[in-house]
């Protein structure tokens, strides 16, 4: 790895898992300079090779699906038969020369195939597992298979998103894999970490149902602190008023008021009486919800979104609008975070893909800051792009 934000370079990284949380995990540990194989299926490779459309070249024989190249950058590809002798012998071997393994088969799949925990530990004791499953290793429902949608309604997410009770929504993202993904590879980062303090390595488990769970937040503690269980309530939140999404002439914008000063200035903005005691504090504002929501519609009727927000933020007061995908891409804001990266695909060419959350700097004793963060990445591979090479090297 040339890239000069690179903490994890001269970690290996095992990548048996497929479809999203596990290759989620594997590309967050090669966007910080790991070397990711990712072990697949002989002849169709990974699960989300085939999810499309939509599909870049969808009428030759080298098609891609655009799912696959959202969770795959930073890796080399080889195809293993994980039910054949030569080809576990090989998985044993790139075991013994790897750091971290991680795998998202339902719960006791890698035991059958050969490679229990006390196997893993045999051939690398310094061996960190990562092992995501759908609802838990243990317990009562373990051995279920852990699809996205599925985890959303069972881990309650489904009943808080939507337009009411009565019609729940998942979210538009696989939030449930997504996320599974960002703990299994804290976790990851945790475990290399004690086995630099114990010289052993660790078994790292995550679920979907544990991540979804794991961000309620105070949806949560809602329930466990105060025995209220929270509803879907669309744009609403649930706990601040105004909050939410408004309308005005040519479509919707969006307002945080999180405190009482923003409120009154929204008041002073827009012709609002904030001492009106059906309005005067948090509490009376979400009693009144429907109410103010109307109040608040009616003072913007007559005002488009770009007036209404520059407004707002003349006020002091957040706000913003509802960008389609496509309108997030093409914003400079978006680009100058490098939300995005450009790489070049075997078979494709150029690729713009979705790039790294986070951003990093080096400070120099005077305290100028010179930026860090690794800005060339790998196209993700074809199938068994590197088999050969890998093959060799386990020579």
């Amino acid at each position: 790895m040339t890239a000069p934000f690179a903490p994890l370079a001269g970690i290996r990284v095992i990548d048996l898992s497929r479809a999203l949380a596990g290759p989620h995990a594997a590309m967050l540990l090669g966007d910080l300079g790991a070397h990711v194989i990712k072990v697949e299926a002989p002849d169709t490779g990974d699960d989300t090779r085939g999810w499309g459309p939509p599909f870049m070249q969808p009428d030759a024989g080298d098609r891609e699906s655009t799912y696959f190249l959202s969770c795959n950058r930073n890796k080399d590809s080889i195809s293993l038969d994980l039910k054949s002798e030569p080809d576990a012998a090989t998985l044993a071997e790139l075991v013994r020369r790897a750091d971290v393994l991680i795998e998202n088969f339902r719960p006791g799949v890698l035991d059958r195939l050969g490679f229990t925990a006390d196997r893993l530990a045999e051939l690398n004791p310094r061996l960190v597992t990562l092992s995501i499953s759908g609802f838990g290793h243990d317990g009562p429902e373990a051995g279920r298979a852990g699809y996205d949608q599925i985890a959303q309604g069972e881990a309650g997410l489904m009943s808080l998103t939507g337009p009411d009770p009565d019609h729940p929504q998942r979210v538009g993202v696989p939030v449930g894999d997504l996320t599974a993904g960002i703990y299994g590879a804290y976790g990851v980062l945790a475990a290399l970490r004690e086995r630099d303090r114990t010289g052993r390595g660790q078994l790292v488990r995550t679920s979907l149902l544990a991540a979804l769970v794991g961000i309620h937040a105070f949806q949560g503690t809602a329930w466990t602190v105060a025995g209220e269980v929270g509803r879907a309530q669309g744009n609403r939140h649930p706990s601040i008023a105004p909050y939410g999404a408004f309308r005005c002439a040519d479509g919707l914008v969006q307002i945080a008021c999180g405190n009482e000063t923003m409120w009154r200035r929204l008041c002073a903005r827009f012709g609002l009486d904030p001492d009106d005691p059906d309005y005067a504090t948090n509490t009376s504002r979400l009693q009144n919800i429907d109410a103010l929501t109307e109040h608040i519609e009616r003072r913007f009727a007559d005002l488009d979104r770009d007036t209404v927000l520059a407004q707002l933020t003349e006020a002091g007061i957040p706000a913003g609008r509802i960008r389609t995908i496509d309108e997030v891409y093409q914003w400079e804001q978006t680009r100058s975070q490098r939300l995005t990266v450009d790489v070049k695909h075997e078979t494709l060419g150029t690729l713009t893909l979705p790039g790294m959350a986070l951003r990093t700097f080096d400070m120099s004793p005077d305290g100028e800051l010179s930026e860090s963060t690794r800005l060339e990445h790998e196209a993700p591979p074809l199938l068994d792009a590197d088999g050969p090479a890998i093959r060799g090297w386990l020579r």
